[in-house]
This record gives C-alpha cells, structure tokens and sequence, in this order.
C-alpha cells in the first residue's frame, strides 16, 4: 500500500547501522552552523524562576485591569509549568473572575487540595454564583452554630490554611466561610441559621461589613440583640473607629445628645487612620453621613434629613443606601418632582434593582396614585423578596385605600421575613385601631415595643389605645413617655402627640395643663383642626367662652363644615349672651 508523505520528501530506509546512525535525527531543533557548540546549557535556574514571578505579576496585573482572558491565559501557563498550589489558585481566582465558574470548580476538585480553606472557599463561591447551594454548604463542611454566634466545628481538624504569611493583612478566611454558609442558609430561606452565621462571621472578624450590613439592613436583630452584638466584638487596638462607626450604624432612637456624642467619638477615633498632614477624618465620609440622616429620618427631622443626603448624593450620586434615605424624606415633604426625576435615573441605572422600581411606587405615592404604588412597590419585592421597604409600602399603599385585609397581609409577610423590623407589628396594630379593636392592637404595639423598646411612636400608639378604653390616666403616662423619647428638640411629626395629651388631660379636667399642650401643638407651621377645636372646647369648659369662640372660628376656617366645631360655637355663642345678660343684671 503506498504510504502517504504529507508533502515531506521520503527518505528510503538505512540499510546499514553505520547509516542508521548518520540519518539519525539532531537533538536541536535549530540547524547548527560550522563552528557551533554542540549543546546549549539550559538557564539557570534563578533566571527561569525570575521569568516565572514576571509572568505572575503579569496575571495579577491582568486581574487588576479587568483583561481576564490574558489572566486566565498566563496563569495556565505558570500553573503547568509549575505545579505549586499557590500558582493553582492564581489560575483558579482568574478563571473565577473570568465567570468561567464550572471550569474554576473543576480545576479545585482536581487539585486535591480541598483542605486548604482558600481552595474550599473559592469552590464553595463557584458554587455560590451557580445557585447550588445545597452543594456549596457541603463543600464548605460540616459545622454548628449556636444562638450566639459561637461555633462549634464538627470535622477532625484537618483544615489547613497554607497562606498563613498574609493573614495579619486580611479578613480572617473562617469569617468568610462563616458568611458564606450563611448566604447560602439564607438563599435556602432558613432566615434563622443565615442571622446565626452571619453573627459568627462578624465575630470572628469584626472587619466583615457584608456581615454586619446583612445583619442590620435585613432587619434579623432587635435592636437589644444588635447591641449584644456590638458589645461581644473583639475590635484591635487600632480599629477603634470601626467600633464607633458600627455603634453609630445601630443608633435607631436614641436621644440626639447621645448619637452626637457616638458621632463625635468616631471622628475622635477616624484621626489614627487619617493622614497626619491632611487633618482629614471621616467626618465627611458618604458611609458616615447616611448613617446620620437616617437618624434625622427616624427621629422625623425630614428637612435636615433632606439637606444632608441631597449634599450626599451630590458627591456619590450612586450611593445607594444614601439614596434610600433620600427616597424617604422626599415622601416625607411631598417633593413628588424630586421623586421622579431620581425614580427615572435609578430605572435607567439599575433596572435590575428593587430600589428602581420603589422609587417609582414612592412617586405614585406620593402623588395619590395608590393602585400604581402598589403594582411597582410589587414589582420591587418581585426582584429582591428580602427588601424591607417594598413589604411595608404595599401594606401602606393597600391601608391608604382601606384594603385591610390585604394591607394585613403585606405586614404580616414583612413581620415574617425581618423579625427585627418593629414597623410591620407597629402597622398590624394601628389596622386594629381603625377596626375599633383595641385588646389586639395593644398586643401588636407590646411586641412592637419588645422588638423596639426606644421607638417614640410606639408608646404615643399604646397611648391612643389607652385613650379609647378610657383608661385616661395611662393615656398621659404614655405620650408623656413618647415625648421623653423623642430626641431632645421636638418637631412637627410629635404635634399628633402634643395634641393627644392635651385631650386626655382634658378628660381628666387637668385644663390648664391640657391648654399648655394644645398651644405648644400651634407652635408648630402644620397647625391641625384637632387642636383648635380642643383648645376651644378646653376653654368652653372653663368658661372662658371668648376664648373659646375665638378657636372655634380658627378651626372652622381649616375646616368649615365640621360638624362638632359649628354646634359647640352656637352653643358656646348662647352661653356667651347668657353669661353677658346675667352680669348685666347683677
């Protein structure tokens, strides 16, 4: 059969050993010239070493330019020509980064080097992006943990991590285990272990934000839980400003003395990581100053809360916890424009995100259109079920229109899913109160109170439900504690307060005292029908019936057909001649 050459030219056979040796091929692939060594000397081997540690930069340079496929593509290169698990994990990390995430895994599984932490965490984060939760739990062992966060390690101490050298330099790689096991248990919709393994990752390395944002974002503490936490950290010497900023973080309704004095601290503290020279500190840090306007949104200093996270927004336009903060003031104050200017740039940046579209619903809202609310507020919790102010803006949207039931039902999901929001309970009580049941209402506003214990609206609603039982005297013990709660200035969101006591002091013929409230109640630029009728009625009861007449015309003029206001100025206008004529005769 004739034998194919593939275009080289045939070279017949030796026919003796003395021509087989001569036809025998050259070591060299190059022809050498006359005069030429016979073999070249390999390289040394420090200068193959040193051609190795540049290509390694060269990969991580790669990684640091986003050029993956030049990463992934040299660190093949040096992983085979070396064979070091250090050089396999440098190709594993490109692949990962490179979203090559079955073949990343592959590559771990194939080392064998599973019992490196590193090699386990990085399959363990393949398998995270691929949504195997199940087998990222497994790959990341078995282990327990207990309510407190301490865990307590099933396996036979075989781990081993081989990168020891950097670990002074890094978040400690069990508190990245620790919160990866407790995406995964939170993926896998078992809330309970997720906030165990969260609080685990966070102890064992105070330096893990992920954690404690997961933690204090989804609302999985209450807040006496939260400064447990806070207090069990183990903060180094030099990481006295993460102490503060994290006690900062946690302020909800503390008195405004007291969360000046931890943001005080913290820029006492930020000065050992700020350049000696600059003088800079972290006073001015975006982080920082969404912290405090979410205090001035929670404490219902709107206006401030505003001011502060417009300048925010102005330096980080893209800073999206500041951007929430914003959202809620804006809905506060009315500015229905504002809302939809950044609602069509938040759908435009990030149409995947829940915050776009409660932007949108927060616009409705705002201008009264509640069905549309609605349907983008579920449109929000659609793409993120495990955000919170998508929850509690249906039920709102649904009690605006009276739709109880399915209000109830939106606050019931939101009480479910984020134990450690008070808010949902809060609205399932005021529900009941509109429905004229108070025995449940009370129940819903303690446990509120359990979750919450320093929230002022809480006590001014136990108030209200004190009120209508008649229970007049734990009336005013009630929203006198609401307005010790308050932070020290009062504003106009705690008139409603002001007002309520007024009435119940009134009730319990306290008139003067009762007048003293309703008057500071008027201080205030939202000056309600509520108070000058009860101002009114208080001085009808106390005869003052000019007084009297004077309110009962102010609050006609807020509203004209009131029904209570224009019988008690007729009946007070009668008593007022009766009162005349009778001074006259005497």
């Amino acid at each position: 059969m004739r034998e194919t050459n593939f275009g080289f030219p045939r070279v017949p056979p030796p026919s003796s050993p003395a021509a087989a040796a001569a036809a025998e091929p050259e070591p060299s692939p190059k022809r050498r010239r006359v005069g030429e060594a016979a073999e070249e000397p390999l390289p040394p081997p420090e200068m193959r070493e040193e051609a190795l540690e540049r290509l390694r930069g060269v990969v991580r340079d790669s990684i640091g330019k986003h050029l993956y496929a030049s990463a992934i593509f040299l660190a093949g290169k040096v992983a085979a020509a070396t064979g070091d698990p250090a050089d396999l994990y440098m190709l594993a990390q490109a692949l990962f980064l490179g979203r090559h995430f079955r073949r990343a895994l592959h590559l771990l599984n194939n080392s064998r080097l599973l019992r490196d932490l590193r090699f386990r965490f990085l399959a363990a984060k393949c398998l995270e992006e691929l949504k195997e939760w199940h087998q990222c739990l497994l790959m990341l062992g078995d282990a327990k943990v207990d309510e407190h966060g301490r865990v307590l390690d099933q396996d036979d101490g075989s781990d081993i991590y081989f990168d020891k050298d950097a670990e002074d330099h890094e978040i400690n790689i069990k508190s990245a285990i620790c919160f990866l096991r407790g995406k995964a248990y939170e993926a896998l919709d078992n809330r309970d272990l997720a906030r165990q393994w969260y609080k685990a990752a966070i102890k064992a390395d105070p330096l893990c934000y992920e954690a404690l944002e997961c933690l204090v974002d989804n609302y999985m503490l209450t807040c006496e839980e939260e400064s447990e936490l806070m207090s069990s950290l183990q903060f180094r010497e030099e990481d006295g400003w993460l102490s503060a900023f994290y006690s900062c973080l946690i302020t909800k309704h503390e008195k405004e003395y007291v969360v000046d004095a931890k943001f005080k601290e913290l820029e006492r503290e930020s000065c050992s990581i700020s350049s000696s020279s600059s003088g800079e500190t972290l006073k001015n840090n975006t982080d920082v100053l969404a912290c405090k306007a979410e205090y001035y949104h929670q404490s219902g200093e709107y206006q401030k809360c505003w001011q502060l996270t417009s300048s925010l927004l102005e330096r980080d336009p893209f800073h999206l916890k500041g951007t929430l903060v914003h959202l809620a003031a804006a809905m506060e104050l009315g500015h229905s424009n504002d809302l939809y200017l950044l609602a069509c740039n938040l759908v435009k940046d990030y149409p995947q995100k829940a915050i776009s579209w409660f932007a949108v619903g927060c616009y409705y809202y705002c201008i009264k259109k509640y069905d549309q609310a609605r349907r983008y507020f579920g449109k929000a919790t659609g793409l993120d079920g495990t955000f919170p102010p998508a929850w509690i803006g249906t039920g709102i949207a649904y009690a605006a229109q009276e739709e109880g039931d399915q209000a109830m039902a939106a606050f019931r999901t939101a009480a479910r899913l984020f134990p450690g929001c008070h808010l949902p309970t809060l609205y399932m009580g005021m529900q009941y109160v509109r429905m004229h049941n108070f025995k449940l209402a009370e129940q819903f506003f303690t446990q509120a109170k359990s979750i919450c214990p320093s929230d002022p609206l809480i006590y001014n609603e136990l108030g209200v439900v004190a009120y209508n039982m008649k229970e007049y005297r734990k009336a005013v013990q009630l929203f006198e504690l609401t307005l010790d709660h308050t932070s020290s200035s009062l504003n106009e969101m705690w008139e409603p307060t002001l007002v309520n006591l007024g009435h119940a002091l009134r009730k319990l013929k306290e008139y003067q005292r009762a007048v003293s409230y309703y008057e500071k109640a008027l201080t205030f630029p939202t000056k309600s029908l509520s108070a000058f009728a009860g101002l009114a009625y208080t001085y009808h009861l106390m005869d003052n019936f000019e007084a009297a007449i004077n309110y009962y015309h102010k609050a006609l003029w807020l509203k004209p057909d009131d029904q209570f206001c224009t019988d008690m100025l007729t009946y007070a206008l009668e008593s007022s001649c009766h009162s005349t004529a009778r001074r006259r005769i005497v």
